[in-house]
């Protein structure tokens, strides 16, 4: 019989061993390690919503937002607004069991005035899985802050002024040891980059149109340079995102942006917008004005505003926000078909793809999923039965989706 130091030893070392880490990839910011809706190593992921057979759990999410959730091993992290507090608060969840690890006080501000569709809490934190990043609108002053993963504050800065009468939209995106983040507002608009460590600024770039706009930029390496991708300001532009010095650029082709941009290795996809909406394919590349070069094919029937599109394989599949989906040839922009999703309504969460499908989600929580090719399969649709805003995450064959008050996790009945 062991003596009674050698079990509590033995239980010690259990409960100081780290769980094993997801089997698949992290998703440690908006729209995943790739910046683009692609969830990868995931085989298993499911396609339907079954209450009975694979929802692992369901956690009531205290406060309100829009925000996507985050993952990083076994933990989860989003944020959310207080409307009786006017807090905005940065959360923590274990990824095996939803349960709050942490809720940790971001800032306290007066709300911003919003459109319908957004939120105090819409923009989505990214992880290095060393910190986690923020960002709120504190009044007239974007704010950025970093925390630990025990919900320690590390840094804040206020990197510039901000003003929408539509609110605050704006994620934070990684780059070696930068967070860099779109200020593309009503005034004097900017890209700004903030060392990860401290936050202090690296580089600040101005926006020449002063017009507010929500896009995640996109950041690849393109050949024998890399390129941050950003529509918004009344155009489309590139930039190092070491520097902040532009590249090239494209006028246009509208006014104001929301979806994020996608790229499948030979060209950039983009849908916008307002005050009229289009979609475009774009060759990379170049410098200075490309406008007259550039561009491949454009279209403007179905495109959408809010909701972000997805690259897979040779398909370009966006869906607008009323629910009418398109696929479409990437590489020619001819349009294979254009449907309306069958019982389903407004859309705003970003598209995720898997497994060859594409998955939608309505903003009232209709999850479709469709082949995308010549001809227009329905593979499965499900019920979450709450209204969806957030893009969707994923963790090895577990989707993580938030509602309007409950996060949920869907998959095997376990998790690694």
């Amino acid at each position: 019989m062991p003596r009674p130091s050698a079990v509590l030893l033995a239980a010690l070392c259990l409960l100081l061993t780290p769980r094993p880490a997801p089997a698949g990839e992290n998703w440690p910011c908006w729209r995943g390690p790739r910046g683009d809706g692609t969830a990868e190593q995931c085989p298993d992921l499911p396609t339907s919503f079954l209450p009975d057979q694979n929802l692992v759990w369901k956690t009531d999410l205290p406060g309100e937002g829009h925000a996507s959730p985050i993952i990083w091993e076994n933990r989860i992290f989003t944020v959310s607004a207080d409307p009786a507090t006017e807090e905005r608060l940065l959360l923590c969840l274990d990824r095996a069991t939803g349960s709050l690890l942490w809720k940790q006080p971001v800032l306290k501000s007066p709300f911003e005035s919003l459109h319908r569709l957004n939120s105090h809490a819409s923009s989505t934190p990214a992880t290095d899985g060393q910190r986690v990043y923020v960002s709120f609108l504190d009044q007239t002053q974007m704010y950025v802050a970093a925390f630990d993963f025990d919900g320690k504050r590390l840094w804040e800065a206020r990197p510039g002024v901000f003003s929408s009468k539509h609110g605050f939209c704006s994620s934070p995106v990684l780059w070696k040891d930068k967070v860099i983040i779109n200020g593309d507002h009503d005034g004097e608009a900017y890209l700004v980059a903030l060392d990860a460590a401290t936050g202090k600024e690296l580089w600040k770039t101005p926006r020449p149109n002063k017009t507010r706009s929500y896009c995640v930029p996109l950041i690849r390496t393109i050949g024998d340079r890399n390129e941050m991708i950003l529509s918004g300001s009344k155009s489309v532009a590139s930039y190092d995102p070491d520097t902040g010095v532009q590249q090239w650029l494209i006028d246009g082709p509208t006014e104001q942006y929301v979806a994020s941009m996608v790229y499948n290795g030979s060209l950039l996809f983009l849908t916008c917008g307002f005050p009229e909406h289009h979609m475009m394919a774009i060759r990379p590349g170049g410098s200075g004005n490309v406008t007259a070069s550039h561009i491949v094919w454009r279209t403007q029937k179905a495109a959408s505003y809010v909701p972000s599109p997805v690259s897979i394989g040779p398909y370009f599949v966006v869906v607008s926000d009323g629910g009418v989906a398109s696929c479409f040839v990437a590489d020619s922009g001819e349009r294979l078909w254009m449907e309306r999703i069958p019982e389903g309504r407004g859309h705003s969460a970003s598209l995720l793809t898997a497994n060859g499908l594409v998955y939608f989600f309505s903003d009232d929580g209709l999850m479709s999923v469709v082949k995308p090719g010549p001809t227009f399969e329905v593979v499965a649709q499900s019920q979450l039965g709450e209204k969806v805003s957030a893009s969707p995450a994923v963790c090895g064959d577990h989707l993580f989706l938030r509602g309007e008050t409950h996060l949920f996790c869907l998959g095997k009945p376990s998790l690694p």
